[in-house]
């Protein structure tokens, strides 16, 4: 079935949050984007079903269900075999939470439910119907954009983080591996992120799990989204950035650093991804496109 796009309503945008957009699809879909972003992200599922790789594991998304991405967090969503699903994206920065706490103590409140052992939030009975009130205000305030809408979008958003910092229902406990080739997978993930720096070829991995290269690479992108070659560049790339935000080393070096054994690979790597040369970056500031 081909992918039939419809915006439903659209508030701010990408470059500039606070950003909200609801989406309505019918056919098949996978996002095609390599995905980490430098501003926390809320995805509300509307209808149908989706799965959401997330850092390091898949989650199976359900109509009500709230997902948190913070900020350099790698995600992907996936089908689940069948078509269409409605959704809405809410995206916030640093500035934006600023504007909306009053002090230290309710910006940790605001940030909680990034920080959560669960990146997913599944609410049941009255949470779940105050969700539901807060993400139709939040629509119909998208949709009209009366006078004032700015205002009350944000105090939407701001009351929508405040509920889900309030719940008890981060429970990782619910979140079970998909399947054991998921749970496989996950082991995988793990090991790139915190090997990057290391050889990380599909023959070198699939020895390192028991696994034949075919099965790696096939599970792998059934799993993630993300092929491996694509997942393993991401993971250095975002660190390459965090060096380049954080540190004084030179472009070379934290190439090296970061698992790249050719320079010329890495800089076109990470120009390819960020949109910008790692110098470009830093002279930026660190505000490139991921």
């Amino acid at each position: 079935m081909p992918n039939s796009y419809k915006k439903l309503a659209s508030f701010g945008s990408i470059e500039r949050p606070p950003f909200v957009e609801r989406v309505a699809r019918e056919g098949f879909f996978q996002m095609d984007t390599q995905h980490f972003h430098p501003y926390y992200e809320i995805y509300y599922l509307h209808a149908g079903q989706r799965l959401y790789f997330i850092e390091d594991r898949t989650y199976r998304i359900v109509p009500g269900d709230l997902v948190f991405i913070g900020k350099g967090v790698m995600h992907k969503t996936l089908d689940t075999g069948e078509p269409g699903h409605e959704r809405t994206v809410i995206h916030v920065d640093d500035a934006v939470l600023d504007g909306m706490a009053g002090s230290d103590s309710v910006r940790e409140l605001l940030l909680r439910p990034f920080r959560s052992q669960s990146p997913v939030l599944r609410l049941s009975g009255a949470g779940r119907q105050e969700l539901d009130q807060l993400i139709g205000s939040l629509s119909r305030e998208t949709e009209e954009q009366a006078e004032g809408c700015e205002l009350l979008v944000r105090n939407r958003i701001a009351d929508l983080l405040v509920l889900a910092a309030r719940a008890a229902s981060h429970e990782a406990a619910r979140f079970e591996p998909l399947s054991p080739a998921h749970a496989k997978m996950t082991e995988v993930v793990r090991h790139i992120n915190s090997s990057y720096a290391e050889p990380l070829s599909l023959s070198r991995l699939a020895e390192r799990f028991y696994l034949s290269p075919w099965y790696l690479s096939r599970m792998f992108r059934e799993a993630t989204g993300f092929t491996l070659s694509e997942y393993t560049n991401l993971t250095r790339v975002r660190e390459a950035q965090r060096l380049l935000r954080e540190t004084p080393l030179g472009i070379t070096e934290i190439a090296a650093a970061v698992g790249f054994d050719n320079f010329s690979h890495f800089g076109k790597t990470f120009k390819r991804i960020a949109g910008m040369s790692p110098r470009q970056y830093r002279a930026a500031g660190g505000s490139g496109n991921h």
